[in-house]
C-alpha cells in the first residue's frame, strides 16, 4: 500500500476517479507531511465552540461543556466563522490542455477540492465561483460539513469550454458583488491580456480582500520542449499554426519568463500572493500557501 503522502503526487491522483476520495486523501497526505516537516505553527484542527464573551446570548452556552471543563463556551454558528473564502475556478477552454497525466483543468479541480476539504475542516466558509468571460456558476459560502458535497458535485460537473476569455471582466464583476472582506483564491492559467487581468486582481485588493493566485500551467507551455514539427491549436478560437518548436523555443521561453516575472512583480506590489504551479507539482504547495495566508489573516 502506498504511503499516504503519495496522494500529493498528481500522477497518483490521476488514477483516482472519485473526487471526494481525491480531496480526502490529498488533505490527509498533506497533514501527514506537514507533521513531519519543518512547517510549524499551522493548526489543521477546528473547534465548534468559542469562549463565552460578555454580551453573548446565554442560550448559546453549552452547559455540558461547562460541566466538564468548568469554563463557559458558546456554540459557534456559521455567520461567526473565522473566514469566508472564495474559490475562483477558470473554466475557459484553454484549461483543457495537458501534455500527459492531469491537464490544467483537472489539476485545478483537484486542487480546489482539496482546498475546500481543508477549509471546511478549519470551519471556514467556502464559496465556489466558475468563470470564463463572466461568472458561470456561483455557490455561496457556507461552513457546514455537508457543504463539501455541494462543492464537489459542482466541481465534478464543471467543464472547460467557450470560445473566448475575459478573466478581468469576471474579476471586476465578482469584486463588486462580494461585500464582506474575505480570501479570494484564483485557480487559472491566466491566459488573457496581462494588463487587464492584473487590473481585475487589483480590484479585489481595492475592496480589501486578501488574494492568492495559483497560476496553473502545463510544463510544455513553459519550455516548449517538443522534438518534432508540431501544430499548435488555440483551444478557444480554433486558430492553428505549424512550426518546428526548437527554432522558436528560446524566444518563447524568454517571453514566458518575462510574463511570469511581471505577474510576480505586480502581484507582490499589490500584496497579492502569486504562486506558479505546473501540473506536475505536488498539491501541498497550494495547501501550504492557503494555510500561510490564513494564519496571517487571523
Amino acid at each position: 500500500m502506498p504511503d499516504i503522502r503519495d496522494y500529493l503526487r498528481p500522477d497518483v491522483v490521476a488514477r483516482i476517479s472519485r473526487l471526494d476520495l481525491v480531496a480526502r486523501l490529498v488533505v490527509e497526505g498533506f497533514i501527514t507531511g506537514l507533521h513531519q516537516s519543518p512547517y510549524h505553527g499551522f493548526s489543521v484542527e477546528f473547534s465548534e465552540y468559542r469562549q463565552y464573551m460578555p454580551g453573548d446570548p446565554i442560550r448559546n452556552i453549552d452547559w455540558k461543556v461547562y460541566g466538564k471543563t468548568d469554563r463557559l463556551y458558546v456554540k459557534q454558528y456559521e455567520e461567526e466563522t473565522n473566514l469566508k473564502a472564495y474559490l475562483l475556478l477558470d473554466v475557459s477552454a484553454s484549461m483543457d490542455y495537458g501534455s500527459g497525466g492531469l491537464n490544467k483543468f483537472q489539476y485545478a479541480v483537484y486542487t480546489a477540492a482539496a482546498l475546500a476539504h481543508l477549509m471546511l475542516r478549519q470551519r471556514d466558509a467556502v464559496s465556489l465561483v466558475a468563470f470564463d468571460t463572466g461568472i458561470r456558476n456561483y455557490i455561496p459560502p457556507r461552513s457546514v460539513g455537508s457543504h463539501l458535497h455541494t462543492l464537489l458535485h459542482a466541481l465534478q460537473e464543471a467543464t472547460p469550454e467557450g470560445a473566448d476569455t475575459d478573466l478581468a471582466r469576471a474579476f471586476h464583476d465578482l469584486a463588486e458583488q462580494i461585500v464582506r472582506r474575505g480570501l479570494i483564491i484564483v485557480l487559472s492559467d491566466l491566459l488573457d491580456d496581462p494588463q487587464t487581468l492584473l487590473s481585475g486582481l487589483k480590484h479585489f485588493r481595492h475592496r480589501k480582500h486578501e488574494v492568492i493566485v495559483f497560476h496553473i500551467f502545463d510544463p510544455r507551455e513553459q519550455d516548449l520542449a517538443f522534438d518534432r514539427e508540431t501544430r499548435f491549436v488555440d483551444l478557444e478560437s480554433g486558430a492553428w499554426v505549424a512550426t518546428e518548436p526548437w527554432h522558436i523555443a528560446p524566444d518563447y521561453q524568454a517571453h514566458m519568463d518575462a510574463l511570469i516575472d511581471r505577474f510576480r512583480r505586480e502581484c507582490r506590489e499589490s500584496l497579492i500572493d502569486y504562486v506558479p504551479l505546473d501540473t506536475t507539482h505536488p498539491f501541498d504547495t497550494a495547501l501550504f500557501n492557503y494555510l500561510a495566508k490564513r494564519k496571517r489573516l487571523m
